[in-house]
């Protein structure tokens, strides 16, 4: 039954329990998730393994491959000591050469190191001595007998495997630490480092190379084994292998993590990868054959090789396996490139759709403010002509309550010439005890008194309060007859008196006003 035929109605609880834990995880479709959860007899562990790191080689498969081709006879290269490990890389066929590239768990950064009281470290010091001969012996005979450790390790409980105490004496760190320490030792014991290590731990490295779609090249070394020293020096860093590993001039396309295997990340990574013999090396990259999130081992070089074998085992590694990778990089340079497009015309769409709001605001608030304007406008000249019609009906009003002018025969009465801005004069009779402000209601009405036809029975308008545009002033001496002061006219003018009507200006207005303030608060 194909993948697109599969009934979920024929899946068992368990089963679809299973599927739902998968597809919450990983997101496949269920069409693509059913055979590999089958082919992981539905475990949801080691398919969510396989989806991420890839399937490893299936055995049943490659023993039809096996029988389907014909035997080809075993022909080993002169002048190489051909071990187990390279018997493994040769007799691999390459359709099968590579295998997931495992990931470790490492110690968090932030967990604290726990130290145990100064008098119990000083009580079990000779217990220590004793642990850490019998633990240097231990180790002479796994040098000896390289079976010895994969044999107790396979044998181990399962609860025990993964794990290794810190027996070397090397003060534990955080992956990143570790790196820096390891790059730090290969400096001061080999000089200056042309090689590109990353400072960073095993799992960072391998997503960085996943990433950046690069090789990455671990080397795990161990200071116990006698040809550590003479591999680093005369292959490792060669300048042929050098040149291959960072090619001078230009952004290498291998990345380096390196480890001590006396460090705990180093030695869970050489047991991942089942290193048989140091010092070792093996190439990883992103394998899209297996699957899109792949990470896989190409190249296992293991033993002291010399440094042609070493280019020689690396280069071809590298060749077999670069034009994926290159046809990954175009894709993904293509999608980028198209990305980029995208992003271009909606940043450009957003930049149009920006302007086209911003001149929208605009003309919204030019609109807004063209109404206020003409409603205030609207609203002045509406207030204008109800100031004009409560003028003119105060006028009415004002002429209604000015006494009679006295008779020119009377004595004791105050004749006042008033002249008026447009030429005219006024010339009128007033009683002695007459207020001053009737003498400015006679130059106010003066207009009004002359129309014979006016009514007589006008009423004060309601809410008015009239303000006197002008002031009475003599000319020679000056001085300004003010209504603010009252009187009346004998005691401003006396007898008689020439006087003229000068216009209040607004400015003048606010500044007689500012002063009235200022006079009340000094008060």
């Amino acid at each position: 039954m194909s993948a697109a035929e599969v009934d979920l109605d024929q899946l068992s609880d368990s089963e679809r329990l299973a599927l739902d834990q998968y597809s919450g995880v990983t997101g496949q479709d269920p069409a693509e998730a059913i055979p590999l959860l089958r082919r992981s007899q539905w475990n949801v562990q080691i398919a969510i393994s396989k989806f991420f790191d890839g399937e490893g080689p299936d055995p049943l498969e490659e023993a039809r491959a096996a029988l389907s081709e014909p035997a080809q006879p075993f022909q080993p290269r002169p002048g190489v000591n051909l071990m187990h490990e390279d018997i493994l890389q040769q007799v691999r066929p390459s359709r099968h050469s590579s295998e997931p590239a495992p990931r470790i768990d490492t110690q968090p950064e932030n967990q604290p190191a726990h130290r145990p009281p100064l008098i119990l470290a000083i009580i079990f010091t000779p217990f220590n001595l004793i642990y850490r001969l019998l633990l240097s012996s231990f180790r002479l005979f796994g040098t000896l007998f390289p079976f010895l450790p994969r044999l107790l390790h396979a044998t181990a409980s399962p609860a025990l495997q993964g794990t290794r105490q810190n027996t070397t004496g090397r003060r534990p760190l955080a992956p990143k630490d570790t790196a820096a320490r390891f790059i730090r030792e290969f400096e001061e014991e080999y000089g200056a480092n042309p090689l590109p290590f990353l400072e960073n731990g095993y799992n960072m490295a391998l997503e960085r190379a996943h990433r950046e779609l690069k090789f990455l090249l671990v080397v795990l070394l161990s200071p116990e084994h006698d040809d550590t020293h003479t591999w680093v020096r005369e292959t490792l860093l060669s300048p042929e292998v050098v040149e291959v590993i960072n090619p001078s001039g230009s952004d290498g396309e291998v990345v380096v993590w390196g480890g001590n295997v006396r460090d705990s990340e180093a030695y869970q990574v050489a047991n991942s990868l089942r290193v048989t013999k140091f010092p070792f090396a093996a190439v990883i990259c992103h394998t899209p054959n297996v699957s899109s999130t792949a990470m896989s081992v190409v190249a296992r070089i293991g033993g002291p090789l010399s440094a042609s074998e070493f280019k020689q085992r690396l280069t071809t590694a590298l060749d077999s396996n670069r034009a994926p990778l290159s046809q990954i990089r175009q894709e993904r340079s293509q999608q980028q490139a198209s990305r980029n497009l995208r992003e271009e015309q909606d940043s450009a769409y957003e930049r149009s759709l920006a302007i086209d709001r911003e001149r929208a605001r605009l003309r919204r608030e030019a609109e807004a403010a063209q109404q206020r304007e003409e409603q205030a406008a609207a609203e002045r000249e509406a207030a204008e002509q109800k100031h004009q019609r409560d003028l003119a009906q105060w006028k009415l009003w004002r002429v209604q309550q000015l006494g009679a002018e006295p008779e020119a025969d009377e004595k004791d009465t105050v004749r006042v010439s008033v002249r008026l801005p447009s030429g005219d004069r006024i010339m009128r009779r007033f009683a002695p005890d007459a207020d001053i402000e009737e003498l400015y209601a006679v130059v106010e009405c003066y207009e009004t008194l002359q129309d014979e036809s006016r009514p007589t029975d006008v009423e004060k308008p309601d809410g008015y309060e009239h303000q006197y545009g002008f002031r009475l002033v003599s000319p020679m001496p000056r001085a300004v007859h003010a209504l603010e002061g009252g009187g009346t006219l004998r005691e401003k003018i006396g007898r008689g008196g020439n006087l003229l009507v000068e216009p209040i200006e607004e400015d003048e207005e606010e500044n007689d006003d500012d002063e009235g303030m200022a006079e009340n608060n000094s008060t």
